[in-house]
């Protein structure tokens, strides 16, 4: 239990190892999911840049003559293959750091460094262009197309860019990881509430993203809906390889993750190191959590 949890400014955030082979399997035939996972285990010690980061980074809103600090020089890292939870309570400023770091918004100083480029500065069109070839996202809203079944509302994303050759193959895959096999040819009204989320989970893989941005995505479902798209979003990062960065204000959710940054009054106030475990219960968290006053 020591050392679970770090203040910030005395430490580094932690890495958690990535598979060398995965960008080229990205490249390649299409792999399984379970053959991206890394076939050897972390060496200790082994740090890599990290494919995600905030420096330094403010925004201010001008509200008539008030100006409201929704974040306030916040500085963080996502590491390639991480899975990380930004809690806090409604106004925190966890979901302004979310869109920020996904280009959907810019910060007023400061930098958003990802794939080692300042997407902070982006035009609009090259931000657009990001956002739909390099990341993916979740929201609390599933965002599906009611006349369109399971397969089609997975498949849309390569109806607005070029489809791959691989493209059926990709949805399979995904529709196999969000545990909807037998379900393709479903319409979203022929769903539950937690499947439609997971169709949009798997929406938002498909096209293999660097990072996955998910925004309260259990926020419209309950417990056991919520369990199996956490469970499918979790499936994602240990056998995928893929990097999560998940906004929540429920400590359930953020047990998932590898890591918890919570933040309060537009600040990171805590890190709390989890570490990747395929046991997702939240009782250590909620201690940690309560020993500081959270």
């Amino acid at each position: 239990m020591a050392g679970l949890l770090r203040r910030r400014g005395n430490a580094t955030p932690g890495v958690m190892p990535f598979a060398a082979t995965l960008e080229r399997e990205r490249l390649a035939a299409p792999p399984t999911w379970s053959a991206l996972r890394p076939t050897t285990p972390p060496t200790s010690g082994v740090r890599m840049p990290p494919i995600l980061e905030a420096r330094d980074v403010t925004k201010v809103y001008a509200l008539g003559k008030t100006r409201v600090e929704a974040l306030r020089a916040v500085t963080m890292s996502v590491a390639p293959g991480e899975f990380v939870a930004l809690m806090g309570p409604s106004g925190s400023g966890k979901s302004t750091l979310l869109q920020l770091l996904g280009g959907l918004d810019r910060p007023t100083t400061g930098e958003v460094v990802f794939e080692g480029r300042d997407i902070s500065r982006l035009s609009d069109g090259q931000a657009t262009k990001l956002r739909r070839e390099r990341t993916g996202y979740v929201f609390q809203a599933f965002n599906l197309i009611p006349l369109l079944n399971v397969r089609e509302n997975i498949a849309l994303p390569f109806t607005i860019a070029k489809a791959p050759k691989d493209w059926k193959e990709r949805v399979r895959q995904v529709i196999d990881l969000v545990e909807l096999t037998g379900k393709e040819r479903h319409r979203p009204d022929q769903l539950s509430a937690g499947e439609q989320q997971r169709v949009a989970v798997a929406r938002a893989l498909v096209t293999r993203p660097s990072v996955l941005l998910a925004d309260e995505p259990t926020g419209n479902l309950d417990y056991t809906n919520s369990g199996e798209l956490l469970d499918a979003l979790w499936r994602s990062c240990d056998q995928g390889g893929q990097t999560i960065v998940l906004v929540t204000h429920d400590a359930r959710a953020a047990a998932y993750a590898d890591r918890v940054l919570v933040i309060g009054d537009g600040r990171i106030q805590e890190e709390i190191e989890l570490g990747r475990r395929p046991d997702h219960s939240a009782a250590v968290l909620i201690e940690r959590l309560a020993q500081v006053g959270l």
